[in-house]
């Protein structure tokens, strides 16, 4: 697995790792499984999508998938997806989660911010973050991330985003 560690001083990225299952299943509530998840998770299904995460690491996919650490605690998750529905050709969509001790603290704006950076070096030009319309909480990292509102799309299930796209040039 690459061995990529991002950190501001505050927050750590780095790619969840098998030891991270529990953390990861404790830190669930009901706005994490509605907004992120699509459902609650289960202990194999976690460990299979953590799996999914180190392949795509290991052999350079689409997916760039972190964990958010404070102090060494796993507080959530970011990813990156480098490709998928509704994006452009070097758009990457950036899709995030805190568990519930961790929000209010700016710690996604922050997590945001890190892997704008990382999104930028593996060739992204521009960043796109798809929100529903009922989810203030994580339209409001996005501006605070410089994301500006863009165009609403519809996804392939019908569900209505509300999107933001922020330019990767300088980063």
């Amino acid at each position: 697995m690459a061995d990529v560690e991002l950190s501001d001083g505050v927050i750590t990225l780095s790619p969840p790792r098998p030891d991270n299952v529990d953390a990861h299943l404790a830190g669930e509530d009901a706005p994490l499984v509605r907004w992120l998840n699509g459902g609650p998770g289960t202990r194999e299904g976690v460990e299979a999508y953590f799996r999914h995460c180190r392949e795509q690491w290991d052999t350079a996919g689409p997916l760039r998938a972190f964990g958010i650490r404070v102090a060494g605690t796993l507080a959530g998750t970011v990813d990156l997806r480098f490709e998928g529905e509704g994006l452009a050709p070097g758009q990457v969509n950036v899709a995030y989660g805190l568990y519930p001790s961790f929000r209010g603290r700016g710690l996604a704006t922050r997590a945001v911010l890190l892997v704008l950076r990382y999104a930028a070096g593996a060739g992204g030009r521009e960043a796109v973050i798809q929100v529903e319309p009922d989810n203030p909480a994580s339209a409001a990292v996005a501006l605070r991330s410089g994301f500006g509102p863009g165009q609403g799309t519809v996804g392939s299930d019908g569900t209505r985003y509300d999107r933001y796209t922020r330019d990767l040039a300088g980063h």
